[in-house]
């Protein structure tokens, strides 16, 4: 709940409009920023930086609740922004704390969605092999020997198969995961 109040006046600007909301684009705040700035400088008074404000608004959240964040994009960038959230299946908050959080398959331009078909698809052919092993299994208590020649070879590449799939999980899993800035340096410094 939003406990802040908000003090508003309204500025017949005798054409100066103009060129107050052009130094604002240039400077990528709102209008409102950029004239309480102005006025604070006016009057000798000391005013927070908008992300300052963020910050103080913020102290007595806790770390995993989440705050709504207005930011002030190109056109194109916004595109960006979009068209990078659509590819990753992501809404474009989760992409945007994802690249912040510098998420390796967000950062590389998205994939996420490849990523996790791919970890679906071994999966699937995990459960297959664990399905023919129990088959397997089942005509050998039998001494049913015949049928279960046709598993040799499924027997023979098995190992591979599940290396195979726990390599594919890693790389999967640690492109989603956010990196850890300091460790990926110290990591990088260290070769």
């Amino acid at each position: 709940m939003n406990t802040s109040t908000h003090d508003f006046v309204t500025v017949d600007m005798r054409g100066l409009k103009a060129a107050l909301v052009a130094r604002a684009q240039a400077q990528r705040v709102s209008v409102s920023v950029l004239v309480r700035g102005a006025v604070a400088r006016d009057f000798g008074l000391q005013v927070e930086a908008p992300h300052e404000q963020v910050h103080a608004q913020n102290r007595s959240v806790s770390k995993g609740a989440s705050v709504k964040l207005s930011i002030r994009l190109t056109e194109e960038e916004a595109r960006q922004l979009a068209a990078g959230a659509r590819v990753a299946g992501l809404s474009r908050g989760a992409y945007l704390s994802g690249l912040v959080a510098n998420v390796p398959v967000l950062s590389a331009g998205g994939g996420r969605a490849e990523h996790i078909a791919a970890l679906f698809t071994s999966s699937a052919e995990l459960s297959t092999l664990s399905r023919n092993v129990h088959r397997l299994t089942a005509l050998l208590r039998q001494s049913n020997v015949e049928p279960a020649k046709a598993y040799r070879e499924m027997l023979d590449t098995l190992a591979g198969d599940v290396r195979r799939h726990l390599e594919l999980v890693s790389h999967v899993l640690a492109e989603l995961q956010p990196r850890n800035r300091g460790a990926s340096t110290s990591n990088h410094s260290n070769r």
